[in-house]
């Protein structure tokens, strides 16, 4: 049974609709992120859960009780904001222990729990250092350790990660994620980063406009988007235009290709997506042993990751593709031709829906 349920909550300002059915929900000791761009309802929605905020329509149900009549204070969420918000006045110590405090807790049980915070988000030995001198990534630790130490019910973040450059922000994800799942606390979190929600999420609802256009694992998201809109926003740039075949497969400017069509779709155009590490390289005559399509053109532009190179291929169509090879690539320069041989099962369908694999 799921400990937080969302119930088509929805919400406007001024008239204009922010939230529009929104429903969810999540097991006991679950990492969901609510993510989306900017403007899409997803704080909105993170206060709605928190009791900061009340729905027009919906319900929020934690723990199988409707949370409609309880205030936000005896909820027992914990609630991190993205500006820490930081008592300068205190030290790292006695920022951690300031909610323990407040439950009226024995002396000696606050020192314990807030030795035990610190040890856990790395900061030993920075008890009495005054959160002033401390870095971005330090004063996030203590937020952090701050929301936890009480052992809320329920942890809402919003935007945790946000104020950092982003090598920090890098570093931080997986730690993140290893503190929440060690002290085992169900948690929401929201940001419009996707590296972030991939690395620290059980599972991700995405919100565009007011409404939910996926809820998923992150690999399903990235491997499997439902929609268009959801490919372009996490970042897959590889959307064709097709027409489905009589004999079976979708006719494209590359030819036929032989992928499953989503149910109901007996004709007329669809969008396909191509992983943008489903090609490599290949000579003529490649492609009659592989069997997949083989996209040619014109490479315009060509990254160095590291362990590999973005490829931007202008097709001989005109269609702008990216792809991820692995290296070394002697044989291809900016404003050379390209041969890619592309893996059927890196071709994906996209619909209005979950597609079908």
């Amino acid at each position: 049974m799921a400990l937080l349920t969302v119930q088509d909550i929805g919400k406007s300002f001024g008239g204009r609709p922010v939230l529009e059915g929104v429903s969810f929900s999540l097991d006991e000791g679950g990492i969901l992120c609510l993510l989306g761009p900017s403007g899409c309802g997803k704080t909105t929605l993170l206060r709605i859960i928190a009791g900061l905020e009340r729905p027009d329509t919906g319900k929020v149900v934690f723990a199988g009780q409707d949370m409609a009549a309880v205030p936000p204070h005896l909820r027992a969420f914990g609630m991190m904001f993205q500006e820490y918000a930081l008592f300068p006045h205190r030290d790292v110590s006695g920022n951690i222990a300031f909610g323990l405090r407040m439950q009226n807790l024995p002396g000696e049980l606050v020192a314990r729990r807030t030795r035990e915070m610190i040890e856990m988000v790395g900061l030993s030995g920075y008890e009495h250092r005054n959160v002033g001198e401390l870095s971005g990534g330090e004063r996030q630790r203590v937020a952090l350790a701050r929301t936890l130490a009480p052992r809320p019910r329920l942890l809402l973040l919003d935007e945790p990660l946000g104020s950092l450059d982003r090598a920090l922000r890098e570093r931080l994800m997986l730690e993140l994620k290893s503190i929440l799942k060690t002290v085992s606390v169900t948690s929401v979190f929201v940001t419009h980063d996707q590296a972030e929600a991939f690395a620290v999420a059980d599972s991700i609802a995405l919100l565009m406009e007011g409404h939910v256009e996926q809820i998923d694992s992150p690999e399903r998201i990235y491997r499997h988007p439902a929609s268009a809109t959801a490919a372009r926003f996490i970042g897959l740039r590889n959307l064709i235009d097709g027409r489905i075949a009589p004999s079976g497969g979708i006719e494209t400017e590359f030819g036929l290709i032989r992928t499953p069509v989503l149910p109901g779709d007996a004709s007329g155009t669809v969008t396909i997506l191509i992983q943008p590490d489903a090609a490599r390289p290949c000579a003529p005559g490649d492609d009659e042993k592989a069997g997949g399509p083989v996209i040619q053109g014109t490479v315009v532009n060509m990254l160095f990751r590291g362990r590999g190179y973005t490829l931007e291929v202008r097709t001989i169509h005109g269609t702008n593709l990216l792809f991820d090879l692995a290296g070394p690539l002697p044989d291809l320069a900016v404003g050379g031709g390209v041969r890619l041989l592309v893996d059927p099962a890196g071709i994906s369908v996209l619909g209005s829906g979950p597609s079908v694999y």
